[in-house]
């Protein structure tokens, strides 16, 4: 094969302006209750969503007891069919809160246990963290209970680039598992191996109460983590009033590299963190202030999205939402360096057009200085809150959540509250999709994935004679470009990028298409 090596822009274009459509959206549970937290696209173009279970009917089975509530991971297709489903849990209350697709395919699992049977061993007292890792097709591998006698609930886990495991939440236990708790509960920090086992804790926090709600690796090879945080003595200090986000960078073992509070003189719940491409962080979730650092509160409380130099200042913030309460539960940089937000909205002025009664999911775009591109309602006359949004790789996104409605946008509940699942089409502002004809998908295969040094690239067509290929990561940053000439078996050597996620852009005159790969470590 000849490879000719191009530094190129890529060139994206997108009417800023226009709403996306709806393409698909879909209800799954039973005649109970379900809630989903956290939701990925995974390498083979589909969907793994996290969250709660108390039916054991419907799209349910396998709860674990007749009154309880069980970890429910369900496997959707492209189109959000049901590729298979799993209860795990014991005979008490598990809740999940974050999914993450790990390197070898499986899938890791972070949030709350209070059962000591079932598919839970370990339990130190109360509610523990529980870290659940799965095989591809939902089979546990390992479990874990992380805690002391008292409450802790993981509400964030990510694999590291060691294989191993970063998982954040709070903790009031100060025996087991925990030490170090400054009183009241406490941000708990907790880096795992490869197999669960610990390697090291960290309690932050003051006298009052700490809370951790979303935690990241940083490029550097450290963590940054939000939350909120009542204290102003141990570790925090600079509290504006009652509550304040609490944003925390640590090193690679933990210690704080430095803290900030951010808010008012009332109170900020920060619910999302993801460090940014230049190196910053963006941060969303509700502040109720309107004084301090915040701005521009339209009334009750607001989107409160804030972007953080490397440092932790404030480059800029933007209060979002209309006079009723609006409080934003997740936040993706996009492609075009601007960013997705979801949460939920009960206002129906200022900021939020076309509430459709109660509280809807609410999802605004934004530029990269926080200046608002578009916002969409989405939802029935019922209840809906947005909890997880990602940008997908055809340049759309994915939001999941929970709905208890049965008209307006949403079909297919199956009683009272379902997980709810809404694919938007590419029109989010930048991407790694075009809004030009695609190939047909199934046309090109790429092998191994995951990978290490060499792609394969299969093609069953003759796409053209010269077909651009773009490695693009999950930032929406393209890292390498080569131009092939041919068709059919094709080797690309990724051996110098980092691992992680990627997607390869195949371009021609004829269209483009979309694979996700994973670099392995």
């Amino acid at each position: 094969m000849k490879i000719k090596i191009l530094i190129i822009t890529l060139i994206l274009s997108i009417n800023a302006n226009a709403q996306p459509t709806i393409q698909w959206q879909k209800c799954l549970g039973g005649t109970s209750f379900e809630g989903a937290t956290s939701i990925q696209q995974t390498t083979d173009g589909c969907y793994i969503v996290s969250g709660y279970a108390s039916s054991s009917d419907g799209a349910v089975t396998g709860l674990h007891g007749l009154v309880s509530m069980d970890y429910w991971i369900v496997k959707i297709d492209s189109l959000g069919a049901i590729k298979w489903q799993k209860c795990l849990g014991g005979t008490d209350i598990e809740l999940a809160r974050s999914i993450q697709q790990t390197t070898d395919g499986g899938y890791i699992v972070a949030g709350k246990a209070w059962s000591n049977n079932g598919d839970v061993t370990g339990n130190h007292g109360g509610s523990d963290y529980w870290v659940v890792k799965l095989d591809s097709i939902g089979i546990i591998q390992w479990q874990k209970c992380l805690g002391g006698n008292a409450y802790e609930e993981a509400s964030s886990i990510k694999q590291t680039t060691d294989g191993g495991y970063i998982v954040a939440g709070n903790s009031s236990s100060n025996n087991g598992d925990v030490t170090g708790n400054h009183g009241g509960g406490d941000y708990w920090i907790v880096k795992l191996d490869n197999i669960g086992d610990i390697e090291w804790q960290k309690c932050l926090g003051g006298k009052d109460e700490e809370s951790a709600a979303s935690i990241q690796q940083t490029t550097e090879g450290g963590y940054i983590v939000a939350g909120y945080s009542k204290s102003n003595d141990g570790d925090v200090t600079g509290l504006h009033g009652t509550a304040d986000y609490w944003i925390v960078k640590l090193d690679i073992v933990g210690e704080i590299e430095w803290q900030k509070c951010l808010g008012g003189t009332i109170a900020q719940l920060a619910s999302s963190i993801q460090q940014t491409t230049e190196g910053g962080y963006i941060v969303a979730g509700i502040s109720f202030s309107n004084d301090g650092d915040v701005t521009g509160n339209h009334g009750g409380g607001d989107y409160w999205i804030v972007k953080l130099d490397k440092v932790g200042a404030i480059q800029w913030q933007k209060c979002l939402g209309g006079t009723s309460q609006d409080n934003a539960s997740s936040i993706q940089q996009t492609a075009d360096k601007g960013f997705i937000v979801a949460g939920n909205s009960s206002s129906n002025d200022v900021n939020v057009i076309g509430n459709k009664g109660g509280g809807d999911y609410w999802i605004v775009k934004l530029d990269s200085i926080g200046a608002i591109q578009w916002q969409k309602c989405l939802g029935g006359t019922d209840e809906e809150s947005a909890t997880s949004i990602q940008q997908t790789n055809d340049g759309g996104c994915i939001v999941v959540g929970d709905s208890k409605s049965k008209d307006g946008d949403v079909t297919g509940n199956h009683t009272y509250r379902d997980y709810w699942i809404v694919k938007l089409s590419p029109r989010i502002g930048g991407g790694v999709g075009i809004k030009e004809p695609l190939i047909e998908e199934n046309s090109i295969s790429i092998f191994p994935n995951p990978a290490n040094n060499q792609l394969t690239i299969y093609s069953s067509v003759v796409l053209d004679k010269e077909v651009t290929i773009s490695v693009i990561n999950v930032f929406g940053e393209t890292v390498q470009t080569e131009i092939i000439v041919g068709s059919g078996n094709e080797q690309l050597m990724i051996k110098n990028l980092t691992a992680g996620i990627y997607f390869l852009q195949f371009k021609t005159k004829n269209g483009t298409v979309v694979k996700r790969f994973i670099k392995e470590f």
